[in-house]
């Protein structure tokens, strides 16, 4: 296809042909017959972004499981409520996602049974890391004598649950929306047969980003069963036989532990410190120095910034989702939502980098903002080099964000409502149905 009168980032005019890589980039190119032909009107074309930690099935699954986050839930009543209305799966189960203490204080198995003891019901925290069962759920994984009900995601018992066929096209279509070509699945443990799946989904059209993959060497740390030694021993072995790590760190005691373990098992270029959540000060420099990438999420500043405010005490805040001094100290750093435990935009996450401004407009750590045009680059490295970004130069691939407003527009408000066009490997899906091209016999126009 060919995009012409289009602005790159920088300002310059361009048109683009793109096929599965981008071709030529110049002015005045000529379309070849029967060439599908945009024109971009002024409009500024970027890398098609990639979202460097996402979780596709968990993604697909939320789109029918009911909320229960502290933004639908105040109090155990209202909890209570929403379950009770909550349809009963095919298989039994009543799935819920997004929980919070914040929203209706702790849970156990006891709690569940008062509020909902019909049938299996599972709800998972908003971290992705724990569940809640009831004690029908909890006899119908085997494991009936379970003192409190609370299982950590990807421990042996969620085998036991049946997995319910998802289809990822919904979500599919909602990342085109945001100019979104391409995914890294941070799903630890994921199998071959999981792999094929999304490689058959990808290749007969539900699934049209490409997609990353991090399994095996995904590892979510916990607090409470820390141990440097074995996290060394892990590390290199995968190193020997996998290839790169990525460590799941979202407290400093998580941070603290990877950092050593990766400092005496050695790194590769490809290793990766998921989240980074809470960076404290000390450890900024040997981020720097050992190389490693950081993965992390500025959209939870927006998202739950409000929460960081009111219960991580005052001296503590500045270490919550650094980003400007991880850049201003050379450590490597690339963006992500983590959907669906953060929200699916990644230009909503774009501005929480920028401006760190909770719902309410209160700011969390003024100093970690970056600019616009660090925080678009930061969603647009290539999948196995997350802080390389791609350019719109000849060689590329050819995965391409079109959208209907002047480089200046677009990086003053970051907003997905300007993506006009996706285009995946010179494939182009339209978003806005005002794009077309002019009708001639070498012209195809859309489809």
């Amino acid at each position: 296809m060919l995009i012409q009168r289009a602005r790159l980032l920088d300002g310059r005019a361009a048109d683009i042909r793109v096929t599965v890589r981008i071709e030529e980039v110049t002015e005045g190119l000529t379309p070849h017959r029967g060439e599908t032909v945009l024109d971009a009107a002024g409009g500024t074309v970027i890398a098609g972004l990639h979202d460097h930690h996402v979780h596709l099935r968990a993604a697909a699954a939320a789109l029918d499981s009911v909320q229960v986050g502290p933004a639908r839930v105040h109090d155990r009543a209202a909890l209570a409520r929403v379950l009770a209305a909550a349809p009963v799966g095919i298989d039994g189960w009543v799935r819920a996602v997004g929980y919070h203490e914040s929203a209706a204080g702790p849970l156990d198995r006891s709690v569940l049974d008062e509020l909902y003891g019909a049938v299996p019901l599972r709800i998972q925290h908003r971290s992705g890391v724990l569940w809640f069962l009831n004690s029908a759920g909890l006899a119908a994984v085997g494991l009936p004598d379970h003192p409190d009900g609370t299982l950590r995601s990807h421990d042996s018992w969620s085998d036991a649950v049946a997995r319910r066929d998802t289809n990822l096209a919904e979500i599919s279509r909602r990342l085109l929306g945001y100019g979104v070509t391409g995914v890294t699945d941070a799903t630890p443990a994921l199998g071959t047969d999981d792999i094929v799946t999304l490689t058959e989904e990808h290749r007969h059209g539900g699934l049209h980003q490409t997609v990353h993959w991090l399994a095996p060497g995904k590892r979510i740390l916990h607090d409470d069963s820390l141990d440097l030694d074995e996290l060394t021993s892990w590390i290199a072995a995968q190193h020997r036989t996998s290839g790169a790590v990525a460590l799941h760190c979202v407290t400093a005691s998580q941070l603290v532990v990877s950092l050593a373990a990766l400092r005496a098992a050695g790194t590769q270029p490809g290793d990766r410190i998921e989240h980074a959540a809470v960076v404290p000060a000390d450890t900024i420099a040997e981020l720097a120095d050992i190389g490693v990438l950081v993965v992390t999420q500025p959209n939870f500043v927006a998202e739950r910034g409000e929460q960081y405010l009111a219960d991580v005490e005052a001296a503590d805040q500045p270490a919550l989702w650094r980003l400007a001094s991880l850049l201003d100290a050379g450590v490597r750093v690339a963006l992500s939502t983590d959907l669906p435990f953060g929200g699916a935009d990644p230009w909503a996450a774009m501005r929480a980098a920028v401006y760190r401004t909770a719902a309410t407009g209160a700011v969390l750590n003024a100093g970690e903002c970056v600019s616009a045009t660090a925080a678009l680059t930061m969603f647009a490295g290539h999948p196995d080099r997350p802080d390389v970004p791609r350019l719109i130069e000849p060689g590329q691939p050819g995965d391409l964000c079109v959208l209907g407003a002047p480089p200046a527009d677009v990086l003053d408000t970051l907003d997905a409502d300007l993506v006009a066009a996706t285009v995946i490997a010179g494939h182009p899906h339209v978003i806005d149905q005002s794009l077309s091209s002019s009708s001639s016999s070498n012209r195809s126009g859309w489809w």
